[in-house]
């Protein structure tokens, strides 16, 4: 075992081979022989090629999908598209999966966008390996980043979460919520700008096609081959569950509101499984519908305007969620960070909770929103240091939060932007485990919005990924 490379929601990734020096023996993957000595590096009984081999070792420890999952595996089956164990095993109340690996990547690791044409054909391939495995009889009962494997040109799915496996084809009227799934995946990774495929995935979400071929043709008809011109990439995004949590309860989503005017938001729950991931992700889905739907209503659109825009779809989200947690009868919130750009000359920053804003002009970093935090209340009131309160056994402790009171207080900044700005909107995962200067170093550095996102995330990892981490980074174009 080389290491652990990725911990998942529901998983640990590790990396492993097959070097083997305590062994006199080499195993052959080919033939199944272990008879080759040590020193040969080709098997002595069919003439394989010897070199270490390097996989990855998927632990999972939700014992209700093993069974499904066994039976999956015992299956064998063979597409291009699908990347299968060559073992499966279990140590005790954990199975592992064991899968070849060259190097691919994971998905989960991608930061957002990707460029339309990519998106597009991650589409298409992902649709006919939902469509084999429908014909196989085999449903998915969850599909994420996390399960696809990637390359510069390529995917597989990976380590997939099984529901159920039909002994005939996958009923037609069951065929539907991978189709969704997918849609969700997709979209997150469309560019912001792209209002088309936007809305076209997000009608795959909502359930708009029955399977997967149905989604792939409109897919072809909508957005035909050679038709796609790429977006500039101005904007990355990226989330991860951190080193210590089981559950992702960050969210974040942006939308192109109309002609020059674009919304950032990002958003942490609270209140544990189907609580908190469900307020962070109605939160950031309502406020980029709610602005949108406003926006095409308005004439003219004046800088007093747009403000009251963030602000009414601010709280109209705050109340989707509010109303939400009483159907359900259980305690559900979260904080939210939303920036609205117009025309890249005023950006409008709202924010409730801990959740940050930040602008970088001129290689220096300001923290623009203000937290809505115990701490941040007692450092205001100069009873303790802003170093203090980064590890004040009481840091957790909100004054104010989306959804867990009707028509929520929201707090609102106006921001003149300049050429060459950079506006950082974040969970507490990573300002809570990254230090200010540490961040501004990482934006100064990396000018790829998404590649900074990701460096952001893997030092929020280095300072101990005790939270879920989200970060999303707007340029302002120097052009």
């Amino acid at each position: 075992m080389e290491g652990l490379v990725r911990l998942s929601e529901g998983r640990m990734f590790y990396l492993v081979n097959d070097s083997r020096p305590d062994r006199a023996h080499r195993f052959c993957w080919d033939c199944g022989k272990d008879e080759t000595p040590r020193a040969e590096e080709i098997c002595t009984s069919c003439g394989a090629d010897l070199s270490a081999r390097r996989f990855l070792v998927s632990a999972r420890w939700n014992s209700t999908g093993f069974d499904a999952y066994g039976s999956f595996f015992d299956m064998q089956l063979d597409h291009p598209g699908l990347a299968l164990p060559v073992d499966l095993f279990h140590v005790g109340e954990v199975m592992c999966a064991v899968t070849p690996w060259g190097g691919e990547g994971l998905m989960i690791d991608e930061g957002a966008p990707l460029e339309i044409s990519r998106v597009l054909d991650l589409g298409q391939r992902m649709t006919g390996m939902l469509a084999f495995l429908h014909a196989n009889g085999v449903q998915l009962a969850s599909l994420n980043q996390a399960n696809l494997m990637v390359t510069e040109d390529d995917v597989q799915l990976f380590d997939p979460e099984i529901g159920q496996i039909f002994d005939g084809p996958v009923p037609e009227g069951e065929r539907a919520r991978e189709v969704a799934m997918l849609g969700t995946i997709l979209r997150r990774y469309t560019p912001v700008d792209a209002t088309d495929l936007h809305d076209f995935l997000l009608s795959a979400e909502e359930g708009s096609f029955g399977c997967p071929g149905e989604f792939g043709k409109a897919l072809v008809e909508r957005f035909p081959p050679g038709t796609i011109v790429d977006h500039a990439l101005d904007a990355g995004a990226m989330t991860d569950v951190g080193l210590c949590r089981v559950l992702n309860e960050d969210n974040w989503n942006w939308a192109h509101l109309r002609d020059g005017i674009e919304l950032h938001v990002v958003a942490d729950g609270m209140g544990g499984h189907e609580a908190g991931e469900v307020a962070s992700a109605m939160a950031v889905h309502h406020i980029c519908l709610e602005a949108r739907k406003r926006l095409a209503e308005v004439r003219d659109v004046s800088s007093e305007r747009l403000e009251n825009v963030l602000e009414e779809s601010f709280r109209m989200a705050n109340n989707a969620i509010k109303d939400h947690s009483e159907r359900m009868g259980n305690d559900m919130g979260t904080t939210m960070v939303a920036t609205l750009v117009m025309g890249n000359k005023v950006a409008y920053m709202a924010n409730v909770g801990d959740s940050r804003g930040y602008m970088l002009r001129d290689q220096t970093l300001h923290q623009v929103t203000q937290d809505h935090s115990l701490v941040a209340r007692m450092v205001e009131q100069n009873r303790i240091t802003r170093e203090e309160a980064r590890h004040h056994p009481h840091s957790n402790i909100l004054l104010r939060t989306v959804g867990t009171e009707r028509d929520v207080e929201v707090d609102g900044f106006s921001v003149e932007l300049e050429k060459g700005d950079k506006l950082l909107m974040c969970s507490d995962g990573l300002w809570g485990e990254v230090e200010d200067e540490d961040i501004e170093a990482i934006l100064n550095h990396y000018q790829d919005p998404r590649i900074a996102c990701r460096e952001l995330i893997r030092a929020a990892h280095h300072g101990g990924g005790r939270d879920n981490i989200t970060a999303l980074l707007v340029h302002i174009p120097e052009g």
